[in-house]
Order: C-alpha cells, then sequence, then structure tokens
C-alpha cells in the first residue's frame, strides 16, 4: 500500500487543494465535529418511524412510487432493495483519484447532518478511502439527476458486501475488500440507503478531475507558447500590462504577466529587439486575451465545483431543530454540468490555437524556420503529420466540447422530465484532457525545435527549463525517427503536471480554500 496523506477536516470545508490531493493521491480523511448534528437528524428520522408518520423515501417508495406507504418491518429491506436494484452502471470502472473523491466528499455530505444517517455508515466510507479500498463503480449510467443513482449503487453495493472493489492492487469481491478495510457488511437503515445514492458526488468527482487535468495542461500550454514566441522571434509587446489594463480583463491581465515572467531574461528575445516586423499572428499575439478567457472560466467552474464538492445534496433533507424533513431537488446537478460544460470549452480553446502556433511553426514563410523544423526537407517531413495529428485531436474536442448540459431525457416514468447530463458531462472532460495534452506536447517538440534553430543563443530560463525537460524526453530532429514515443513522452510530462511550478500561483487549485466560498 502506498504511503497515504492524512487530511483532519471539518465536514463541508474542503479546499480545493484538499480535493486535488485526494484526486492525485491516497488519503485518510479525517472528518472533526458535527456529532451532536448527526444524533440529532437520525433522531427526527427514527421517531417519525416511530410515531407512525410518512415521509418520502423513508418509509414510501421512489420516485413515481413515492406515494406507495411501506411498513415499519419492511424498512431495512426496502434500503436493501433500493441499493440493488439501482447499481445498474455499464462500462469500464471509474478511475481510482476520482473514486477517491466521491468517497471524501459523499462522507464529508453526509457527516453535516442533514441526511439522516448513522455515524457507522460514515465511518464505513472512510474506512474504505483509508485502506484504499476503492468499489468498482461503472462509468456510466447517470442523467446527472436524482443524484448519481446508479454509480452511487454500486458504491453502496461494497458496504452491504456486494459487488466488487479494486484493493492492494487487484479486483476482488466487496466482502473480501470490507475484510481488508476492517468491515463487515452493514445493514442499512431507514432512509440511509437513499442519503448514500442521491446526491451529486460523482458529477462532481469527474468534473474535477478534468479540471486537474486540464489545470496541468493550461500550465504546459503557457510553457509552450512562450517557447513558441522565441522560437519564431515573435514580440512581447502584445503582454505589455498597460494593454492588458485597460482590457479589464482579470484573467488575462494575470496570464500576460505569468507570459512577461516566462519570456524574461531570453537572449533570443535581445538579438532582434530593433527587427522591422510589426505584428504577430493571432496565436501568438492573442495569447493573453485567449488564455485569460480560458483561465477565467477555469476559475469559474472551480469555483462552482468546490461549492458542490463541500455541500449537502441529497434528499429529502433533514432539519433537525425544527423536527422538519423537506423534499426538495438538491440532487440536480445543473451547476455541475454547466461548470463542466465550461471547462470543456476552454480546455478546447487552449488546445486550438496551441495546434495554430504548431502550424505556424512548421510553415516556413510564418515562421523563418526550415520546413516542418528539420533539415534536408523532402527527404525528411520533419513535424509535418505531428501537426495533423495536433489537427485531428483539436477537431474531435470540437464534437465533445458540445455542451452536455442543453441535453435532457425524461425518467423513471416522467416523474424525473428534467435531468442535467452532469455526469457525462464531466466525464468526457477526461477525454478532452488527454487529447489536450498531447497537442500540447506536440507544440512543445515544435517549439524546442524551433529554439535549436536559434543556437548558440539561450531563451530565457523558464523556457529553457521546459526545454530542458522536453529534450530529456526527446532529442534533437536532425533527421527522420519513429515519433510516436516522443509525443507520448512529452504528453505524459503535461498531464503529470510537469509544467505547473513555472506557472505558480496562477492555477485555481493553487490558492482557492474553502473561504472561497
Amino acid at each position: 500500500m502506498m504511503q497515504h496523506h492524512v487530511m483532519d477536516r471539518a465536514p463541508g470545508t474542503f479546499s480545493l487543494k484538499d480535493l486535488r490531493h485526494i484526486y492525485e493521491r491516497p488519503t485518510e480523511l479525517r472528518l472533526i465535529g458535527g456529532s451532536d448534528a448527526l444524533d440529532a437528524a437520525r433522531q427526527t428520522v427514527t421517531d417519525l418511524i416511530a410515531n407512525g408518520e410518512t415521509a418520502y423515501g423513508i418509509n414510501t417508495g421512489f420516485g413515481l412510487l413515492a406515494s406507495t406507504r411501506i411498513a415499519s418491518k419492511d424498512v431495512q429491506r426496502l434500503q436493501e432493495n433500493l441499493v440493488l436494484s439501482h447499481a445498474t452502471g455499464v462500462g469500464e470502472p471509474l478511475n481510482d483519484g476520482v473514486v477517491r473523491l466521491i468517497l471524501a466528499t459523499k462522507a464529508a455530505s453526509l457527516a453535516q447532518g442533514f441526511s439522516g444517517v448513522r455515524q457507522c455508515v460514515i465511518d464505513a466510507l472512510l474506512a474504505l478511502l483509508a485502506h484504499e479500498v476503492y468499489p468498482l463503480i461503472p462509468a456510466k449510467g447517470s442523467v446527472g439527476a436524482s443524484g448519481d443513482l446508479a454509480p452511487l449503487a454500486h458504491l453502496s453495493a461494497v458496504l452491504l458486501g456486494v459487488g466488487e472493489v479494486r484493493s492492494k492492487g487487484g479486483i476482488k469481491p466487496a466482502r473480501e475488500g470490507l475484510a481488508d478495510a476492517g468491515l463487515q457488511p452493514m445493514v442499512l437503515e431507514a432512509k440511509e440507503g437513499l442519503a448514500l445514492l442521491n446526491g451529486t458526488q460523482v458529477s462532481t468527482a469527474l468534473a474535477l478531475a478534468g479540471l486537474f487535468e486540464i489545470e496541468n495542461m493550461f500550465a504546459a500550454a503557457m510553457v509552450a507558447g512562450a517557447m513558441s514566441v522565441d522560437a519564431m522571434k515573435g514580440s512581447d509587446v502584445p503582454f505589455d500590462p498597460r494593454i492588458q489594463a485597460v482590457r479589464r480583463q482579470k484573467g488575462q491581465i494575470d496570464v500576460a504577466a505569468a507570459y512577461r515572467d516566462l519570456l524574461a531574461g531570453s537572449a533570443i528575445r535581445e538579438s532582434h529587439a530593433d527587427c522591422d516586423k510589426v505584428q504577430d499572428p493571432y496565436s501568438l499575439r492573442c495569447q493573453p486575451q485567449v488564455m485569460g478567457a480560458a483561465l477565467t472560466l477555469m476559475r469559474q467552474a472551480a469555483e462552482t465545483l468546490l461549492t458542490e464538492a463541500n455541500a449537502v445534496t441529497d434528499n429529502p433533507l433533514i432539519f433537525a431543530d425544527e423536527k422538519d424533513i423537506l423534499s426538495g431537488g438538491n440532487f440536480h446537478a445543473e451547476p455541475v454540468a454547466m461548470a463542466a460544460d465550461m471547462l470543456a470549452i476552454a480546455a478546447s480553446e487552449v488546445a486550438s490555437i496551441s495546434e495554430r502556433r504548431t502550424s505556424l511553426l512548421v510553415d516556413p514563410k510564418l515562421s523563418g524556420l526550415p520546413a516542418f523544423l528539420v533539415k534536408e526537407g523532402g527527404l525528411n517531413s520533419g513535424f509535418m503529420i505531428a501537426q495533423v495529428t495536433a489537427a485531428a485531436l483539436v477537431s474531435e474536442n470540437k464534437t465533445l466540447a458540445h455542451p452536455a448540459s442543453v441535453d435532457s431525457i425524461p425518467t423513471s416514468a416522467g416523474q424525473e422530465d428534467h435531468v442535467s447530463m452532469a455526469t457525462f458531462a464531466g466525464r468526457r472532460l477526461a477525454d478532452i484532457a488527454f487529447n489536450c495534452d498531447a497537442v500540447i506536447a506536440i507544440e512543445l517538440l515544435a517549439a524546442a525545435q524551433g529554439i535549436d534553430f536559434h543556437r548558440p543563443l539561450t531563451s530565457s530560463p523558464a523556457i529553457e527549463d521546459g526545454y530542458s525537460a522536453v529534450r530529456a524526453i526527446a532529442a534533437t530532429y536532425e533527421q527522420d525517427r519513429y515519433f510516436a514515443p516522443d509525443i507520448e513522452g512529452v504528453r505524459k510530462l503535461v498531464a503529470e503536471g510537469r509544467f505547473n511550478l513555472s506557472v505558480d500561483g496562477l492555477l485555481p487549485s493553487d490558492h482557492m480554500g474553502s473561504e472561497a466560498l
């Protein structure tokens, strides 16, 4: 078992950095406080059943069957039936980082004392997280309303000893996984199955994972863009703070400042300070405007997702002070769907402008560099088809970035007649991020090749650091060679966040805490 990170938090106080830690590494989460509220909410549920009263999902059927009263003797069976009947997911299982986020945010949501579950339910979720016992949750089968019912049912089924988990590097039956975590199969009491299944934790976890992957890509794209400016002896005038100040867009202002830092101290820049070139193409000149707009969307999406990760999103909710059990719609994941759509658009545009810079780099009329960035053109094709690959991926992203939140399909015999599609909205971000990572990797390789043509002049310290990272994977292209391993190697650098420190403080998860709520 990997050494895991220990995190003490009060329920509902995650920072974005906390969530990124949970996504990236095994984590033991210890929730502090809140037991009085938890006990009071549980007592409210118990009293309702003892008094012969009726509340949705506690002693009634679900969805269209909400008007069907369930006898007290069948309440436990009702919860078990709910979990097993709703475990209808299909497809490949979600990755461990996403499952960690689901376990952590579901436990923290329940622990706030509005869901009516016992402490032992929360403790079981935290034990799975701490012991790295990850329920196998099929990726497909949720419409992002009434909660992420199917995927959360697969999570919950493991608590009953049903299904499979990934534990100690292998897949095993749920009962064996529970034993690895020091647990026995549970019997769920009234309301607990519904509380586990209702909620936006899967959609939110997928969207958060997309955000964190896109952050890594964005940082690399900043380095690649700056490297391309130097490789093509572009102007740094477009990054002047006065231009950004009169536009007033904070994302643009912050991005331009980062570009100035990235380019500071370049001998290549000094070598053409007095050239007569007036303006560069948009993909060089308009980087603050495009990347700044993308950063603004990322920040807005991050704020929404941070709020959602700290929220209570099941139904009905227990307000113990007033002895009220209220049915509402906090499970509807529309905020998550729209945030994920914003991230899809932002990421796709970052890759789009990157591909345009690669296209400039391989065009000798625009770059001033050898055609396709290689000597002996004709004998060698150089970066010709690498740019085609980038173009293919950018075009694919155009389809993937179609907004999911504008789609809806009625379910549950029309009772649930408008849904968010947030689960798909979040899940497809992984595909977009992968495509973007490869596009940025191709630009990094091309820009590094462009820098080579200016030797012995050096670029700035920041760009030379990025150049060295690329060259540690891929040597200069003196002649054609098998290309794909170089792209994959640099793509992995991008995906791993190798370039994040080059824009330290710029990314949302660098600084967004729970106080942002």
